[in-house]
């Protein structure tokens, strides 16, 4: 056999063999289920946001924007007595100014407003709080978790859901007559039911009324929900 003949015979082989485990690859797995599980917990809320605000009109820019200032600055002493990071916090809002025009493009006045934003953990103190302030009317308030909360309520979630998902995946092995498993893929989610809840701006601002009054407070509940999808080998 000549060395030109042994080489395309080798060539050829090769071929075939890179073909077979071309083919091989090809063919879908076997043993494989995809599972997935979930796990759910009720949190309640542990931080309360109160959003502050006030308008004012007028012809002329700069006495808008002294009679906002004005009611922002008597608004933010108020609360500044009452900081206590973490627990209570305070940040100034948006500020604007913005002309008014006719329908013929003219200018006729000026109107602007005036935000105040406090949040914290104590909600008691940030309730009595609102009642101290005057000078602005509540314009929202909504309820909501801590990033600590949150990943706490996750870490818990995650773990029981991760069981749930093992769990399954045994008992499915051991249905289908296989030994054991072992994990190919695997994602985890987590799916937080706990849009914040906001309270109606016209009730609020009758509760500014009084300056006596205090913010009821009701941050009722959320649902951290973690789900755990993915895919199996099952072994002999």
């Amino acid at each position: 056999m000549s060395a030109r003949t042994q080489g395309f015979i080798v060539a050829a082989c090769a071929w075939l063999v890179a073909g077979a485990a071309m083919a091989a690859d090809a063919l879908p797995p076997q043993g494989v289920v995809s599972l997935s599980s979930s796990a759910s917990m009720e949190v309640v809320r542990d931080l309360l946001q109160v959003t502050f605000g006030t308008t004012r009109e007028g012809l002329d820019a700069a006495a808008v924007q002294s009679q906002l200032k004005q009611a922002l600055d008597a608004a933010l002493a108020e609360a500044k007595r009452a900081v206590r990071p973490g627990q209570v916090d305070v940040q100034a809002g948006n500020f604007s100014i913005s002309p008014r025009y006719t329908n013929k493009g003219v200018v006729s006045g000026w109107q602007g407003s005036a935000e105040l934003v406090v949040d914290g953990r104590d909600m008691q103190a940030i309730g009595q709080l609102t009642g101290r302030i005057t000078t602005l009317t509540i314009s929202r308030v909504g309820y909501s978790l801590s990033r600590e909360l949150r990943e706490k309520s996750e870490g818990e979630v995650s773990a029981q859901a991760i069981l749930r998902y093992r769990a399954k995946a045994a008992d499915y092995a051991k249905q289908f007559g296989y030994a054991g498993y072992v994990i190919r893929e695997v994602s985890v989610n987590s799916n937080e039911q706990i849009s914040p809840r906001f309270a109606a701006a016209p009730q609020m601002k009758a509760l500014a009324a009084s300056s006596e009054e205090a913010l009821p407070v009701e941050p009722g509940k959320g649902t951290v929900t973690v789900n755990v999808s993915g895919s199996v080998q099952m072994n002999r």
